[in-house]
């Protein structure tokens, strides 16, 4: 794309996470004109939004918009649309609504959506976690278990509306089974006059030998055990090997259960197949040290999209550290480029593996730095109320979390929305 003097470089930022936000705020004074691309009008903390979607957050607590955020940034134009497909040739990326946004550079920062493992059809039975529409649909879908529990009166219904299953041993399915426990045994305790909400089984589904698979053998092997503490059933070894609207097959075991949670996998946006390059077996892109995609110098991928290889063999996570790094860093490449320097290779720092179980339960793994416990849940929401956009947000979730620490109570347990597809139906109110 030609521009003069007077109109600098355009670079088009597909993506408000962390790896697109946080390139645009390094830019905050270079040479470009930046334009935000992002089908959502708002950045948001995914590590916290299990919390939403379990009613112990609201969403705004974890999410902000970008226009705000990026209000003093004067360089940048922040656009909601959803991108459909990227001529890296002809710089230019085709949107939703027929438009054609044209470019001199591309950050393709679009993330990564939920992955069956070539059984979409599970999907509409059992829903991820990855935006604040996904949140609060399985809010409304676990809060409304309850309810129709409490109306039904065949006691094998019954038992499988409170049987509830969260497929996927990482950190976000850990962290779902845990909350969900916690929300049976002591959130809803004396508020039903039919069922004990107690009663209820909560099961985590890992099809791998462990959870907390990415963690230390003996970290996993202690979030196994606080998690039962809880009240989980933590099941490994054996996946899921159908899912409907009645249930889910465990190997030969058919369980009810009309509640079944996705944790288990992600694919990248579908994005990156547009580029023309090749891709992982998870879609994902293999980009070059500096982040930019083979043979279109001018097009950089970061975050979940990227397939990025460490130099001690293990690629890079998927998590939001590392996003932020790599955002940090196309900044740094875009403005060697423009200045006429080589850009360095991209290294990513490794700032360990953190994960919440449960109500003063948590692991923590630091370059070989390990606790568990108590301690280790005070290190964990240090670290996330940190890391939160914004002093408001800051405040609001260490105000919540203080009131349910003491009172085990929920504030976000109001029931929203109409039936989505694949929601079964119902008698309850909803």
């Amino acid at each position: 794309m030609d521009h003069t003097p007077a109109s600098p470089p355009h670079l088009l930022v597909i993506g408000g996470g962390f790896a697109g936000l946080w390139a645009t705020r390094a830019l905050a004074k270079s040479p470009l004109r930046i334009t935000l691309l992002d089908r959502s009008n708002h950045h948001l903390f995914q590590p916290l939004l299990y919390q939403v979607a379990t009613a112990g957050l609201s969403a705004p607590d974890i999410a902000a918009p970008l226009r705000h955020i990026l209000r003093r940034q004067r360089n940048v134009e922040v656009r909601l649309g959803e991108a459909t497909s990227i001529d890296p040739t002809a710089r230019q990326v085709a949107l939703a609504d027929g438009s054609v946004l044209g470019f001199d550079y591309l950050l393709l920062a679009s993330g990564a959506t939920h992955a069956y493992f070539g059984h979409d059809e599970w999907a509409a039975h059992a829903p991820g976690l990855k935006s604040l529409d996904d949140a609060l649909h399985l809010r409304r879908k676990l809060l409304l278990a309850f309810e129709r529990a409490e109306a039904c009166e065949d006691p094998a219904e019954r038992t499988a509306w409170l049987s509830f299953a969260v497929v996927g041993g990482g950190p976000t399915g850990v962290e779902l089974a845990g909350t969900l426990a916690e929300i049976a045994r002591h959130t809803l305790k004396d508020e039903f006059r039919r069922i004990d909400p107690a009663s209820a089984r909560v099961r985590l589904v890992e099809a791998g030998p462990r959870v907390l698979a990415s963690f230390p053998e003996e970290l996993s092997d202690k979030a196994r055990r606080q998690l039962e503490r809880l009240g989980v059933e933590v099941s490994t070894g054996v996946p899921v090997t159908a899912i409907d609207d009645g249930g889910y097959r465990l190997g030969e075991e058919y369980v009810p259960a009309r509640t079944v949670v996705w944790a288990a996998g992600v694919a990248a946006s579908p994005l990156a197949r547009s580029l023309g390059v090749p891709l992982d077996r998870a879609g994902r892109v293999s980009v070059e040290a500096d982040l930019s995609v083979p043979g279109h110098p001018h097009v950089f991928v970061a975050g979940d999209l990227a397939a990025v290889q460490r130099a001690d063999g293990p690629p890079v996570p998927g998590v939001a550290p590392a996003a932020k790094q790599m955002g940090r860093h196309v900044a740094a490449s875009l403005r060697a480029r423009l200045a006429g320097a080589p850009a360095r290779p991209f290294r990513y720092r490794d700032f360990g593996n953190l994960a919440t179980i449960g109500r003063m339960a948590a692991v923590v793994d630091v370059h070989g730095f390990k606790l568990s416990g108590l301690l280790a849940w005070w290190f964990w929401l240090a670290a996330h109320v940190f890391f939160l956009i914004g002093f408001r947000n800051r405040l609001v979730v260490l105000l919540n979390w203080a009131w349910a620490y003491w009172s085990y109570q929920r504030a976000a347990r109001i029931i929203l929305g109409g039936r989505r597809e694949g929601e079964p139906s119902g008698d309850a109110p909803g």
